[in-house]
């Protein structure tokens, strides 16, 4: 590393605060986003220490150790993937930001240039741009890399639970459960109420599970098939299942189905089914 490349170093490296200061002039105001001139002091702040990591991250591409570099880098990645994230902040917003820190950064460069232009070179010039811009190139490739994935796990997750609220399977003593469906069951809720409960079943240890539909609104042929196909896989894995709160409707389309309750107990109700099964006490017995 030549003294003039120390140099140029070092003049970035002590002007790391003014660098992070001037890009926050050129913030604009924009609605909603944590890059808006208008976000308060806290947000203002952890953009201040972020771009501050930036300038010094691209910095530390000059020396001849990467090593400093893919260290600062990683880091650098990490806090902003995981901080933009959690802001819901979209990627096209964070590349344009940096893209800004860039434009900012090479001000600095240019003032440094300016100062030593007697010194600088067509080839040190060459040599600093190539190694900055790779650095700025970088940052944002692995930013788009991190980030994704990391909104992939939180959109999974979401989805988990999405799925588990739409199939909520309740347990209320050592061996029963309660399966209490609410609202509109379309096809895709149904599948999912078909893929999830069986596995819930399995591992809390439901040997019995009550079917609520006393408030499902509306059911179709394809949500009545999968139904029934949910008690027939339940009864493969050894898990009883009754049937609660058939309503007329819902009957008459099991019927033209052609599918066979039979061999599954049904009730108008579940607080008769569970007072059928001694789990709740009748309120004759209260008084």
């Amino acid at each position: 590393m030549s003294d003039l490349d120390m140099e140029l170093y070092g003049y970035l490296v002590d002007r790391i605060e003014s660098i992070s200061n001037e890009w926050l002039t050129q913030r604009r105001k924009e609605h909603g986003s944590i890059y808006s001139v208008d976000a308060d002091k806290e947000t203002e702040a952890y953009l201040k220490e972020q771009n501050q990591l930036t300038n010094l991250t691209v910095t530390s591409s000059l020396l001849e150790d990467k090593r400093e570099f893919e260290k600062n880098k990683e880091k650098w990645v990490r806090l902003v993937a995981k901080s933009r994230v959690s802001s819901n902040t979209p990627i096209p917003e964070v590349l344009e930001a940096l893209s800004n820190a860039r434009k900012v950064y090479w001000r600095f460069v240019e003032r440094f240039l300016e100062i030593n232009s007697e010194k600088v070179t067509q080839e040190n010039l060459l040599k600093w741009g190539m190694k900055i811009n790779r650095a700025f190139d970088e940052l944002a490739i692995e930013f788009s890399q991190a980030y994704n994935l990391l909104m992939n796990n939180k959109l999974s997750a979401q989805s988990s639970l999405i799925d588990e609220l739409s199939a909520p399977v309740i347990k209320i003593n050592e061996v029963f459960g309660v399966l209490p469906l609410v609202g509109d069951i379309d096809t895709w809720r149904a599948k999912k109420i078909y893929e999830c409960v069986p596995v819930k079943c399995t591992e809390i240890n439901i040997s019995h599970l009550y079917i609520d539909l006393s408030g499902v609104s509306i059911i179709d042929t394809m949500v009545a098939h999968q139904i029934y196909q949910l008690s027939q896989t339940l009864d493969l894995l050894g898990v009883k299942s009754t049937i609660t709160g058939i309503r007329p409707e819902i009957a008459q389309t099991a019927i033209q189905l052609a599918l066979d309750f039979s061999k599954i107990d049904t009730y108008s109700s579940l607080q008769q089914a569970l007072k059928d099964k001694f789990l709740i006490v009748a309120e004759q017995s209260v008084k």
